[in-house]
C-alpha cells in the first residue's frame, strides 16, 4: 500500500548544481540536504521544505558516449502547495524567476515557474 510520496526527482544537465542551488535554496527558500556519498558521486543535489523533498539528478551522456542533450520535461512537473501564494509569487518575481498565473483549477490559486535548467514547477494554494 502506498502511504506517501517520499520525493520527486527532476533531471538536470551536468554541471548545473550551482545554478540549481541558487534557485532552490535562495529563490524558493528550500534547504539543501546531503546526498549519501555513493549517490553524491553522480552529481546533482537534493532539497527539502518541511516534508517535501525535491531531488535534482544529473542526466548523463547517452549510452553511445555522445554528449548529454538535456531537454527538460515541458508538461511533467511537481505540484507544490504553498501558503500566501501572492507573496510567494512576488518573492519569485523579485528574484528574477518567471511566474505564469493559471486560473483553470477550480478551488485553487496557482502559478507555474521554471528552474534555471527549464524544469516546470507548479505552485498552488487552495482557496
Amino acid at each position: 500500500m502506498i502511504t506517501a510520496v517520499d520525493h520527486v526527482q527532476l533531471a538536470a544537465p551536468p554541471g548545473s548544481e550551482d545554478v540549481l542551488r541558487a534557485y532552490y535554496a535562495d529563490v524558493l527558500g528550500m534547504t539543501e540536504i546531503p546526498k549519501p556519498p555513493v549517490l553524491a558521486a553522480r552529481g546533482g543535489c537534493w532539497f527539502r521544505a518541511g516534508a517535501v523533498q525535491l531531488h535534482l539528478g544529473v542526466e548523463q551522456a547517452s549510452a553511445g558516449g555522445g554528449p548529454c542533450h538535456f531537454r527538460p520535461a515541458k508538461k511533467a512537473h511537481p505540484g507544490l502547495r504553498v501558503t500566501d501564494i501572492e507573496a510567494y509569487a512576488a518573492r519569485l518575481t523579485a528574484k528574477g524567476a518567471p511566474v505564469t498565473w493559471d486560473d483553470n483549477l477550480p478551488g485553487h490559486r496557482r502559478f507555474y515557474s521554471e528552474d534555471p535548467v527549464g524544469n516546470r514547477l507548479e505552485f498552488l494554494e487552495p482557496r
